[in-house]
């Protein structure tokens, strides 16, 4: 390290910047310096550039915006609210079933709420929308013991705490689809509440951007804890909120220093990690590291000593300052250095624990919370603010590891809670651990109300519905409908065309949102590039490379295409935001994201089930699907299983079309359904890439319902010159259907066997109405028993019932229950792997040749046919019986 060897020298360039600072400003300071560091690099200097400030507030105290409020009165409704939110939790632990609960994360974080709730969260009102706030889901019990004191909630609400099966109780966590008429969004799965406030203040800007909705200076506020900064969804995006100026963006850290069982960088600083990974993702950055009782000591800090200590510090030592008491830390810190012990010779134990944090100080919260809200200078901000986990609970929980799990105190530690939060209640009221709300015309309630009636009415608040959609009607997809005549082509470039109808259209075309991660030209939609722009904040600097083709890469400020990069989280998160649109901007939007199915919902499973949770309308559109329909691309990429993973969201609906009109029907009625009659499910489609000609829709009676519920006759393959021919019914979906039609003409051609080939739209939607009549019949025994959709089709059809997708065999193994008949099912167990699509569909057994071998199994097991003819098959086309099972090789 380099020694000084002119002190003096260096004393005179630190008074000159002292000077500069003092008569010029800190901005003309900033430029002298950046100057200076120009010059110095142009020499070949190595400067020891810091992305990090010292450890202390980055607003001095002379800069700090006043807050304008009544203090005392704000520190009292803080305690009331600290109480009931214990109360609640220690309440609920009291009863049977150890409904558990959190206290901990509200204690630390209740001042950086009680600031926003008072002067910032602004509820909408009939001149504008409100913010968006995503609340710290462990935080829930201090929102509902808010809502408990302006009169939202009554006693028994907060008794309810965690009991939701009746329907009346309060959720454990922000669940919209539990409360929604209260939460807006679920945020308790860590790292999900960042990027979705990453991408709906995205969202925000692009609708305000295509001068669709003025947004104003609405924001979006993100509380997020220290800990769940180790989650990748949580900082993954925030160079997404720096590159798109979101300055419409506020995130909250709470730096309590605690995971949930222990610290979160014990042998480092937490804040001063997160200012560097921020202030490198260019944001603002705003430290709220210490209270305004540390403000004395730093003016007497002349010689920076007590900065230096705080410096060298870690998390570690933090917490056992906190924890170990008054006595420790006048040994540990202000005894490290002799200086700082002169330092504190005047100060009491009482006056080093009174030495508070910053997150803990509304003075200090608000200065920066106006800073945040005013002066964001076009970039997102980020307020780190240092709290203390368990605050207030003393040693039943202050700073303590197992802080997270405290839920339960003692009579002395609840008498020791009362007291230093001025509750007045008596010692013999403490048995019941009463809640404790002032009357409605108390100066306390009179003033809470006051404060959020100038900010646009209670919060948190949640709209259920939007207007409705007028919905075009089915022939808006004509070109679809009328299939692909004599062109082969795929469903993926079916789905385009489709999309491109509907974005023309005058009635909902600009409210459709295309959404893709990085695959535009995989999925054909290229075209839409130069139709429709690419939404980029900045608009387009250069000139695209494909300048001269019909079909460049275009950018636009008023872009309609979202292309998120390679980032299924992000752009996931951006579908859920324009999904929402309709409750959170009261303007109804239509997104299609476009993935990789195999890239679905397991990679961003956690957003999907809070699509759920939040009540998203929307669709999903899984492009190159099926485990043998993507035959290049191998193990990785090929799907064989998203619709069993999508059936288990409740609310989601999955389609796997096999035709082009099967898909204008499904979208036709899910827009209307969504859009019109405001239902709360979101539709999930499978699109392959494998060209085959795409038929007319039929003018079958009924058809688009029979779509809709699943499935559908699409065609009978007869013999001829039989008098008794045995059949079979054959089930496909998606492209493999063409292999089961395929089957059904050798069977005829081949075998004398007739066949009836239904196409499958969904199984998933089968077998939830099964599932549904079985309960029904179940609890109606004294009831005409009613009989799944997929029992009605078959039951009266003649022959055994053999079923081949492309998916794994449990996507059709769930009709079991509903076919009274044989039932074989074909799937696509196993690893993928690359190879032609024949190959792969004949190792995976699906293909038209096992359809065959499988469906005469069947027609011999129910004495139709002889067995031989079975293995007679397998010998004709060259099938080994003796392979190795392709789930295993």
């Amino acid at each position: 390290m380099y020694q000084d060897e002119d002190p003096t020298e260096t004393s005179e360039w630190l008074d000159a910047l002292e000077s500069l600072i003092e008569y010029e400003g800190v901005e003309r300071a900033r430029f002298i310096l950046e100057r200076l560091s120009e010059r110095a690099s142009r020499e070949g200097t190595e400067l020891p550039y810091a992305i990090t400030t010292p450890f202390r507030n980055s607003i001095p105290v002379r800069d700090e915006a006043r807050m304008p409020g009544d203090l005392f009165m704000e520190r009292r409704i803080r305690s009331l609210i600290r109480w009931n939110a214990m109360a609640m939790v220690v309440r609920a632990n009291q009863r049977p079933g150890d409904l558990g609960g959190h206290i901990s994360t509200f204690s630390s974080a209740a001042t950086l709420y009680d600031v926003g709730f008072n002067y910032f969260f602004h509820g909408g009102d009939e001149k504008r929308e409100g913010d968006l706030v995503y609340f710290q889901g462990h935080a829930s019990p201090g929102i509902y013991a808010r809502s408990y004191l302006e009169g939202r909630f009554e006693e028994e609400h907060l008794d309810k705490y965690r009991e939701e099966v009746g329907g009346e109780g309060l959720s454990s966590y922000p669940h919209p689809w539990l409360m929604p008429d209260y939460w807006q969004f679920p945020t308790v799965s860590m790292g999900l509440g960042p990027i979705q406030a990453i991408y709906q203040a995205h969202v925000m800007k692009y609708l305000h951007s295509r001068e669709m909705i003025d947004m104003g200076n609405r924001k979006v506020w993100c509380f997020v804890g220290d800990g769940e900064c180790d989650e990748p969804e949580t900082l993954g995006s925030i160079s997404k909120a720096g590159r798109e100026n979101l300055d419409n963006l506020i995130f909250v850290v709470n730096c309590n220093l605690q995971r949930l069982d222990g610290p979160v960088r014990g042998n480092g600083k937490i804040i001063q990690e997160l200012e560097g990974i921020f202030r490198g993702a260019d944001w603002n950055v705003i430290k709220v590291v210490w209270g305004r009782m540390w403000d004395p000591l730093f003016d007497k800090d002349e010689d920076g000593v007590m900065q230096k200590a705080m410096d060298e510090i870690c998390d570690g030592d933090l917490q056992n300052y906190t924890s170990q008491g008054p006595a420790y830390t006048r040994k540990e810190f202000f005894g490290k250095y002799p200086e700082l012990a002169k330092l504190a010779e005047g100060l009491s134990d009482e006056d080093i624990k009174k030495l508070n944090r910053g997150g803990h100080d509304p003075y200090k919260v608000y200065a920066a919370y106006q800073k945040a809200a005013t002066e964001a200078n076009g970039r997102p901000t980020v307020i780190l603010a240092h709290t203390i986990k368990g605050y207030g609970f003393g040693a039943a929980g202050e700073a303590q590891n197992t802080a997270h799990s405290l839920k339960k105190l003692d009579k002395d530690a609840l008498k020791a809670f009362r007291d230093r939060f001025g509750i007045p209640l008596k010692d013999d009221e403490l048995d019941d651990i009463p809640y404790y709300r002032p009357a409605p015309d108390s100066p306390e309630i009179v003033y809470m109300n006051k404060r959020r009636q100038e900010l646009g009415g209670f919060y948190p608040k949640r709209r259920k519905d939007a207007q409705p959609l007028k919905v075009p009607e089915l022939d808006i997809f004509k070109t679809v409908l009328e299939g692909s005549g004599d062109r082969e082509v795929s469903s993926t470039m079916t789905f385009v065309r489709l999309l491109n109808a509907l974005v023309k259209d005058k009635r909902v075309g600009k409210r459709v949102v295309p959404i893709v991660p990085d695959e535009a030209r995989t999925f054909g939609m290229e075209g839409m590039f130069r139709q429709l722009g690419i939404y980029t904040a900045e608009g387009q600097k250069y000139v695209p490379q494909d300048r001269d083709q019909i079909m460049y890469y275009r950018e636009d400020k008023k872009g309609q295409i979202l292309q998120e990069g390679i980032n299924e989280d992000g752009s996931m998160a951006a579908w859920m935001a324009a999904a929402t649109s309709y409750s959170h901007n009261n303007f109804p939007l239509i997104p299609f994201y476009v993935f990789y199915s195999m890239f679905g919902y397991q990679r961003v499973g956690d957003l999907v089930w809070a699509s759920g949770d939040m009540q998203a309308r929307g669709f999903l559109i899984g492009g190159t699907a099926g485990r043998t329909t993507l035959n290049g691309e191998g193990l990785q990429h090929q799907d064989g299983h998203s619709h069993v993973l999508f059936n288990v969201v409740p609310n989601c609906r999955s389609y796997d079309p096999a035709f082009g009109y099967e898909m204008a029907v499904v979208v036709q009625h899910g827009i209307k359904e969504m859009f019109e009659d405001n239902r709360n499910v979101f539709y999930y489609l499978t699109i392959e890439n494998e060209n085959y000609h795409q038929p007319a829709m039929p003018k079958t009676k009924g058809l688009p319902d029979q779509i809709i519920k699943g499935m559908y006759k699409f065609e009978s393959v007869e013999t001829k010159g039989r008098k008794k021919t045995p059949r079979v019914q054959l089930l496909g979906s998606g492209a493999i259907l063409n292999e089961v039609r395929a089957a059904a003409e050798l069977l005829r051609d081949d075998w004398g066997v007739a066949s009836d080939v239904w196409s499958v739209t969904s199984y998933n939607e089968l077998a939830r109405d099964g599932m549904h009549v079985e309960r029904w019949n179940h609890l109606h025994p004294d009831d005409t028993q009613k009989k799944a959709y997929v029992t009605q089709c078959l039951e009266k059809q003649q022959g055994p019932v053999v079923s081949s997708t492309d998916y794994i065999k449990l996507h059709s193994e769930q009709l079991r229950a509903y076919i009274p008949k044989t039932y074989m099912t074909l799937g696509t167990d196993g690893f993928g792997r690359s190879d032609t699509r024949e190959r792969l569909r004949h190792h995976f057994e699906v293909d038209r040749y096992y359809v065959v071998v499988n469906a005469l199994s069947a027609l011999a097991k129910d004495g139709e046919l002889k067995s031989d003819q079975a293995l007679e098959a397998m010998r004709k086309y060259g099938i080994d019986r003796n392979k190795p099972n392709p789930v295993l090789s």
